[in-house]
């Protein structure tokens, strides 16, 4: 279990100072609130602590805080402290599920000894959490990950067993594999699975606002900070965060990363305070990231901080005998994702699949079952004057069959657009000058993709 700790809300200054310091005297752990709102970031299914709040304060008063606190985790024990003429509202209050009350003026020794109750009943709630989690629990990793290479064995395998332990870990491999399917695989199957799981592309994060958005910033800390605003990692506080193609972060971040990793703490822009951050990274990598530290773009130290778990995700090519298989899983969602009847898939379409090459990996073996699923040719032609002298020059071969992605991603969302950049992993702004580059339009025009 995390340390247990106690957060005290009451803004009363003098009463929250000399409160957290008599229950330190008592070796317990306190982090002081003057309003219930910014206690509530603090706390998640995971706490493993206890809430106190005055009930009458300015802004949200203890019995809202309880609602609040009830629909995070109805079981965080929240025990309230009330005036004498509040001890009627405190009585409701028990009846609707605080923990207890305790009466001002109170004798250090009594809550103390209410706190030590609630912390004891606290981690018996989470300890059997953990207990019926794993007690004959079944996952749904094979139906995720399909195949029974000897590759795709043996990364079940070690996604569990790496799962288990909550170490960072390093995803490798190709565009398209999966990566972020192993990731969430890897969240789901951990003790933080009820717990938020953010989902970070470096490659996509504004140079001039990254660390912004990471870290959060205070009001004032840049012209347009105009108020206070907590950062992605911040948001993930308790779960898992996913940072996706890391080697796409600047290297001064991640100097700045390494010490996060290192030090568990954030600080957000404009201000001084370290912020505790108890997460699980995740990050990914299409390249190599050794090469990238041997050409001083990416850090050795934070190389070799990740690296201590990695999993391998292998291309299709490492695995062809899983194609059909694979294809037939993809097939059966896409039939329900598109509210279509099944049918039966033609032996000579087997065959093609299994044949052909991949280089797109899963992503691009969907896009054939969501177009075979939607009665469109799985490997559409190259209209006349995109694809002219493809066969002759690598440039053609690679503009043709980006083309043919991207067009087969447009066809699978029916034209929506945001659905296709965040599949293929590119830019909103990358899409829209890729259309335009090979003339494509976003809606569907007799089952083929109409030009602009």
């Amino acid at each position: 279990m995390s340390e247990a700790h106690i957060l005290l809300v009451d803004d009363e200054e003098d009463l929250r100072v000399s409160t957290a310091q008599a229950l330190e005297l008592h070796d317990l752990k306190v982090e002081t609130f003057s309003a219930a709102e910014d206690l509530l970031a603090h706390v998640n299914p995971g706490f493993a602590g206890v809430v106190i709040s005055d009930i009458r304060m300015a802004g949200m008063d203890g019995m809202t805080l309880l609602q609040r606190v009830r629909e995070i985790d109805h079981d965080i024990p929240v025990i309230l402290i009330t005036g004498h003429g509040d001890v009627q509202l405190a009585v409701k209050a028990m009846r609707e599920g605080a923990y207890d009350f305790i009466e001002k003026p109170f004798a250090m020794p009594v809550l103390a000894t209410t706190i030590g109750r609630a912390l004891d009943r606290r981690e018996l709630v989470l300890e059997n959490r953990r207990l019926r989690a794993a007690a004959g629990k079944r996952d749904d990793i094979e139906a995720r990950l399909p195949g029974r290479t000897a590759v795709m064995v043996e990364l079940r395998h070690r996604l569990r067993a790496i799962g288990a332990s909550d170490a960072d870990t390093l995803i490798i491999g190709d565009t398209g594999v999966g990566k972020e399917v192993v990731a969430r695989a890897l969240h789901d199957v951990s003790s933080r699975a009820s717990r938020p799981f953010i989902a970070i592309n470096c490659a996509a994060l504004p140079e001039t606002l990254i660390e912004s958005e990471l870290f959060g910033h205070e009001a004032g800390a840049f012209p347009g900070a105009l108020r206070a605003r907590y950062g992605k990692f911040e948001h993930g506080r308790g779960g898992t965060i996913l940072l996706d193609e890391i080697g796409s972060m600047p290297i001064d971040l991640q100097a700045k990363f390494l010490r996060v990793l290192q030090e568990r703490t954030i600080t957000r822009l404009g201000s001084n305070e370290a912020v505790p951050l108890d997460v699980r990274f995740i990050a990914t990598s299409k390249v190599d990231l050794e090469e990238a530290v041997a050409n001083g773009a990416f850090r050795a130290d934070l190389f070799y901080r990740l690296n201590v778990a990695t999993l391998r995700v292998p291309a299709l090519a490492q695995r062809r005998q899983d194609i059909p298989l694979l294809f037939f899983q993809l097939v059966r969602e896409a039939w329900g994702r598109y509210g279509r009847e099944p049918v039966d898939i033609p032996p000579e379409v087997v065959t093609e699949i299994s044949e052909r090459e991949w280089p797109g990996n899963v992503r691009e073996l969907r896009n054939a079952a969501d177009r075979f699923v939607l009665g469109l040719p799985m490997h559409e032609a190259i209209p006349d004057g995109v694809g002219e002298r493809a066969g002759t020059r690598l440039a053609d071969k690679v503009g043709s069959y980006e083309r043919q992605l991207i067009a087969n991603a447009i066809a699978a969302h029916g034209g929506s657009l945001r659905p296709v950049y965040e599949q293929l992993g590119i830019s909103r702004k990358t899409l829209y000058e890729k259309m335009q580059k090979y003339g494509l339009g976003k809606r569907l025009a007799n089952g083929e993709i109409a030009d602009d």
